[in-house]
């Protein structure tokens, strides 16, 4: 049994699903660790440069705005997941969250984050993108199952 569980989240239905099925199918003495990759945005925030379009100039705010919610949203939803694994019987000590800015790309930084932390498991929410997005461009999902040579994926529907 998996004694070290990395959890890949998004503020989708199904990532929630993924955390659900860990706090039911895996036994309360595992660490987990809840992880999303942020988009990198604070930069883009920040940028005063005039090579910019006007027109994202003066749509900058609210764009900043919204990525800032987003940020909210994703925090609410780690520590939903981390209340719910607790629930069903995790130490609250043994449920890390872990928010991250996307360096390499979000489903490498969750396999360099499985790589490094030497976990057992990477349970994620299959995404719900159509089969023809999908084939052509690929899932997060799917690069890491992909990707993750030697450790185990384990996508929830």
């Amino acid at each position: 049994m998996a004694k070290k569980i990395l959890i890949a989240l998004d503020d989708s239905q199904n990532a929630m699903r993924a955390v659900d099925f860990v706090g039911t199918h895996f036994m309360g003495d595992a660490e987990v660790t809840l992880i999303s990759v942020l988009p990198d945005t604070e930069t883009l925030c920040a940028m005063q440069s005039p090579e910019l379009t006007p027109y994202f100039l003066d749509q900058q705010a609210s764009f900043c705005a919204l990525e800032n919610k987003k940020k909210e949203l994703i925090d609410l939803t780690l520590q939903e997941a981390r209340r719910r694994l607790v629930n069903c019987g995790f130490a609250t000590g043994a449920v890390i969250i872990k928010a991250q800015k996307r360096e390499k790309g979000i489903a490498r930084d969750i396999i360099q984050e499985a790589k490094a932390g030497g976990y057992d498991l990477v349970v994620m929410g299959k995404t719900g993108l159509s089969g023809i997005r999908e084939f052509f461009m690929g899932s997060t999902a799917q690069k890491v199952v992909q990707g993750a040579k030697g450790i185990s994926v384990l996508l929830v529907e």
